[in-house]
């Protein structure tokens, strides 16, 4: 996979956040529990805004420049768990999981892309996705760890 133009990136950013959104609206609609429903519901919402960002982005493309990309952190919870798929009933760690691997892979994607380009404005866009499928990763993998902590005692 190799793209050369901006609007390419964008086109196939737009639609992979599109693709998250049918996914997790999907689940929604399948969880008989009303609370699972309400956060597969805010998954597909956050999936939302990255889509409309990365559209309003491909309408004006000088808005790129002033993207400012930093570092988020990254707990590392989702690189030590094995990827499973959505089973109905299924708890709510299982669940983060899902949606944690998915972000993962997210950020592995476009950080690949970006090492491939040498183009420095399709650098920087691959550089503000990654940015923005961490900081998801990094609000899942918060849940996952307040979950777990929660329900420790």
């Amino acid at each position: 996979m190799s793209f050369n133009y901006i609007d390419e990136i964008l086109a196939f950013a737009i639609e992979k956040e599109e693709e998250a959104v049918a996914f997790y609206m999907d689940l929604s609609k399948k969880e008989k529990f009303a609370s699972l429903k309400k956060t597969f519901i805010s998954f597909a919402e956050e999936e939302k805004k990255h889509a409309k960002m990365l559209t309003d982005l491909s309408k004006d493309s000088s808005k790129i420049d002033t993207y400012e990309v930093k570092a988020v952190p990254d707990l590392k919870i989702s690189d030590y768990l094995v990827e499973i798929e959505y089973e109905e009933g299924m708890l709510m760690p299982d669940i983060l999981r899902i949606a944690m691997k998915r972000e993962e892979q997210a950020v592995h994607l476009y950080q690949d892309l970006g090492d491939k380009s040498n183009d420095p404005d399709l650098k920087k866009i691959f550089q503000l996705l990654v940015q923005e499928e961490s900081k998801h990763k990094l609000a899942l993998e918060s849940m996952y760890d307040d979950f777990l902590a929660d329900n420790e005692n």
